[in-house]
């Protein structure tokens, strides 16, 4: 048997790997604006553990916050989006996203409360283990979905298969509606996936 359709089914998946490795080099942040973003963030952080507005003390956390995001800027900020400028991100990050994210994730805790709330009281449970699939690749965006999943009550994150051109997540479900994987990714993902292909990729 000849080993030629091994070899361009081979040949096709290494083509197809550079290429998305391309399309995400290329949609990455420059190092400088990974940097900036990176320190805004630590130095936010700085003053809300510190609680301290003196001019000492807010020099000290941006000297160190600085140092910090220096050799740190590739962790937190590799897999977001390349669009606006830097200014336009942090404002979008601080005033629309991420208080978006709030208003949704206060919503779906309330929702979930009353539904396992339910669940509970009247003893209608039906368990099960559901694959979805997501939209998301990059590892950071796939890990604020995972853990708003599990952070949800009912729900529980299992696991994340990911693949060339797709991923997957295996999901604990305390009441299996179900088992149409596109249904059950719309109930369990809800608006946050949505939010979240705004900032990452």
């Amino acid at each position: 048997m000849s080993r030629v359709p091994f070899y361009l089914k081979e040949r096709l998946g290494t083509l197809r790997e550079r290429v998305l490795r391309e399309e995400w080099e290329a949609s990455k942040l420059p190092s400088w604006e990974r940097l900036v973003l990176t320190w805004a963030v630590l130095m936010a952080f700085w003053v809300v553990v510190s609680g301290s507005f003196i001019i000492n003390n807010l020099a000290l956390g941006a000297l160190v916050t600085l140092i910090i995001a220096a050799f740190m800027r590739d962790l937190l900020t590799e897999d977001i989006r390349r669009s606006g400028n830097i200014i336009e991100k942090l404002l979008y990050f601080a005033f629309i996203y991420l208080p978006q994210y709030l208003v949704i994730m206060a919503f779906r805790l309330l929702e979930s409360n009353l539904k396992v709330a339910k669940n509970v009281i009247f003893m209608d449970i039906n368990p099960g283990i559901v694959k979805i699939k997501t939209d998301l690749h990059s590892d950071t965006g796939l890990t604020i979905l995972a853990n708003s999943i599990t952070l949800t009550p009912g729900t529980l994150t299992l696991d994340v298969k990911k693949k060339l051109d797709e991923t997957y997540l295996y999901v604990h479900w305390i009441d299996l509606e179900t088992l149409n994987r596109e249904k059950a990714g719309e109930k369990i993902k809800g608006d946050i996936e949505e939010w979240l292909k705004k900032v990452f990729w």
